[in-house]
């Protein structure tokens, strides 16, 4: 995942974005195939000259394209013909937001993989249930697993559901009218990246998209602390039962809320973020 969101990954989608346009662009015979062919062999960039750059520029595209431009030369004047940074900002996010989540359906479908294992093996076995915090019926512990398999499952179809909707990218130029470059060259360059085109854009791709996508994440955040919180509770019920003295007891006590509180702050610090707030809370909050 942090390969995913690191500064050479986002450079390396920026140029690949890039040339895709470029190859497209000479598929169209808007630009001649034989620079668009020594764009793809010649293009690089040095992410601290990057840098460098954008300490001059104070704009971090320019400062890619300008670093780009020197190590391709003469073809590089087709380089970003027509269109506008958000078109390989928000392509490039798209990408890091569609990769990112196949590693996250991967682990929820691995850790559904383990509940149903487990599920099977306590399937017999008898618990208390609960109703309103104190003792109800009995129930067993399979039956518990089961519940949480059946609650990931939701998360997943979620998952999947919001992955299709962030699986969007936009090359459209300045406001998104396509005034300067054809909306082929966009289909083409977002096929290849494994993304749709937008339907409609600005000079944006849309944040409802990204909104809904970490309201996702929240969700599913608060349902792994729902069953970190309920395990803790119940684990250490068992463990207070098998406490002989006070002193024992008392400690015991003493070493669990701050479990409890890392648990519930990486769930509040997602939560945080998917209403828009710019920092997160302080785990103590």
């Amino acid at each position: 995942m942090s390969k995913i969101w690191s500064d050479q990954r986002k450079f390396e989608i920026w140029l690949e974005i890039e040339v895709l346009a470029c190859e497209a662009m000479a598929e169209l015979c808007q630009i001649p195939k034989e620079d668009a062919a020594e764009i793809r062999k010649r293009a690089r960039f040095s992410i601290l000259k990057i840098l460098e750059i954008e300490r001059r520029t104070n704009h971090d595209v320019i400062a890619f394209l300008e670093n780009v431009a020197e190590s391709v030369g003469p073809a590089s004047r087709w380089i970003h013909q027509g269109l506008t940074s958000s078109d390989i900002l928000d392509t490039t996010l798209a990408v890091q937001l569609n990769d990112s989540c196949q590693i996250l359906l991967d682990d929820l479908e691995a850790l559904r993989r383990v509940i149903a294992d487990q599920a099977r093996r306590y399937k017999m076995t008898p618990m208390i249930g609960r109703s309103h915090g104190v003792h109800a019926e009995p129930i067993t512990f399979g039956l518990k697993l089961v519940l949480m398999y059946d609650e990931f499952g939701r998360a997943i179809e979620r998952l999947t559901q919001t992955r299709e909707r962030t699986r969007v990218g936009k090359i459209s130029g300045a406001v998104g009218t396509h005034a300067h470059i054809d909306p082929k060259i966009e289909r083409a360059v977002c096929e290849r990246l494994g993304l749709k085109p937008a339907t409609l854009s600005t000079q944006i791709v849309q944040r409802d998209r990204h909104a809904e996508f970490m309201t996702t994440l929240a969700v599913i955040a608060s349902s792994i602390d729902r069953w970190a919180t309920e395990s803790e509770d119940r684990a250490g019920g068992m463990r207070e039962a098998r406490i002989k003295t006070r002193d024992a007891f008392d400690a015991d006590r003493a070493a669990r809320p701050s479990r409890r509180i890392h648990d519930h702050s990486g769930r509040d610090r997602i939560e945080h973020r998917s209403l828009g707030h710019g920092t997160s809370p302080s785990p103590t909050d």
